[in-house]
């Protein structure tokens, strides 16, 4: 008795690329097998293109947040009563108090942390940067210089001009984003004057306070809304400008992975005295993380489609290969060949367009994501300019990261799709009567 010929034999592979290949006056589909395996290459191609841009995205937000921000920002609120002198009579006054006393022990204190590399104390306030008939809007961040170049984007900046080490080494000497820089029109060694509403304490309130300061430092982060916004100055200036003798605003931790910056929360809060407050960035920056996952999961399941209608076509191509070759089937039937080797024949048939396809889209998007700087020139350069407008999208190009897991999700996802739809056609052709088949030749 003769053995059965194992699964997916050489004469079943050779057989299918037979009828893959035959063009359409031998019975076969030539021109569907084109328009099937460029559409699953271009469902996939589109499919991890935007998965890398989404995670470049992601990667870009997060990087340019934790590389120029506190993971986790303490402050303080507490109440304190104050004397008040109205006339010939003192009154006592109640007010709430939002500065940092003590603020070398708080920060010595999360120091001793483990995984807490850096613990920062910070006078904040916001004013009016001018020079000449131009003026902007700022953030004024005060704090140590040594701290200030600890500041991973500021000490490994996408650009940057003058020397980091002036900073806090020349009189009145400040650093500008290069956002402010461009809005005011200056560059290093330039003056500019500031001006802010929390100035000294008057019968009347407070009066303005304005002062000159010299540009020592340019930095360019990547991250449009820092470097639009942003001045650093030495934190003992800080403290004279706005008003902030011997306490500071804030305090600015840094710890080990800012992606798992819940893991601090409760043994920095341990290290706390009473009255404060602890935020992390991600409480800052949580609306934005949501919508990026909504973006990305409904991204995914749009693009997901493309691919199982992409895949459709080689239903249609198949069904029609089964019928065009209804007489080969009933040839080979009656010759002894099995139905499940017949099922094979076709399952090789559409199977290997969707991984070749599969194959093809993933080699075109991992181009893609390595050169999308070079094709996004080319874009820019044939669209004349202007495509990309880093004041409306907060960062200065496109990005996209290659991630194995977004790949393997892709690759994975086609080669289901394509295999599976394969299996309905071919197990018609499979089930196909070969008297039927021949009745008619």
């Amino acid at each position: 008795m003769a053995q059965a010929p194992r699964p997916f034999a050489a004469f079943e592979w050779t057989i299918a690329w037979r009828y893959i290949r035959a063009r359409r006056a031998e019975g076969g589909v030539s021109v569907m097998t084109w328009i099937s395996l460029v559409g699953v290459t271009l469902a996939v191609f589109a499919l991890v293109a935007t998965l890398a841009v989404r995670s470049g995205f992601r990667a870009d937000f997060v990087d340019t947040i934790v590389g120029a921000n506190a993971h986790l920002t303490v402050r303080q609120q507490r109440q304190e009563v104050v004397t008040v002198t109205q006339g010939d009579q003192s009154v006592d006054v109640s007010r709430f108090v939002r500065t940092i006393e003590g603020y070398d022990a708080i920060s010595a204190a999360l120091m001793a942390q483990e995984g807490v590399t850096r613990a920062n104390p910070v006078v904040y306030g916001e004013g009016l940067a001018s020079r000449g008939e131009e003026g902007t809007f700022v953030q004024v961040y005060g704090l140590a210089p040594t701290e200030f170049a600890d500041i991973p984007l500021i000490r490994d900046p996408q650009d940057s001009l003058g020397e980091l080490s002036d900073f806090g080494a020349t009189e009145d000497g400040v650093a500008l984003g290069s956002g402010v820089a461009n809005a005011l029109g200056v560059t290093v060694g330039d003056r500019i004057s500031l001006t802010t509403a929390g100035g000294a304490q008057t019968a009347v309130g407070r009066s303005p306070r304005r002062a000159s300061f010299d540009v020592v430092y340019i930095f360019q982060t990547g991250r449009y809304i820092t470097d639009s916004t942003r001045i650093y100055m030495p934190l003992d200036k800080a403290q004279d400008f706005f008003n902030r003798a011997g306490v500071v605003d804030q305090i600015q931790v840094f710890v080990a992975d800012p992606d798992a910056v819940e893991d601090w929360i409760e043994p920095v809060y341990r290290s706390l005295p009473p009255g404060s407050l602890l935020y992390s960035w991600k409480d800052n920056e949580g609306a934005y993380l949501r919508a990026l996952t909504v973006e990305d999961n409904v991204m995914f399941v749009i693009l997901s489609i493309l691919v199982l209608i992409a895949s459709m076509n080689i239903i249609s191509g198949l069904i029609m290969l089964v019928k065009n070759k209804g007489r080969d089937i009933g040839i080979l039937r009656t010759m002894g060949l099995s139905q499940g080797s017949v099922l094979r024949v076709f399952f090789i048939c559409g199977a290997g367009i969707g991984t070749v396809g599969t194959l093809l889209g993933v080699l075109l998007g991992c181009l893609f994501a390595i050169y999308v700087d070079q094709i996004f020139s080319l874009v820019n350069y044939v669209s004349g300019g202007g495509v990309w407008d880093p004041s409306i999208r907060g960062i200065y190009a496109l990005p996209a990261k290659l991630e194995w897991d977004d790949v393997l999700s892709a690759v994975s996802l086609s080669l289901f799709l394509s295999w599976v739809v394969t299996i309905f056609p071919a197990r018609r052709a499979a089930r196909m009567n070969p008297v039927e088949a021949l009745r008619y030749e």
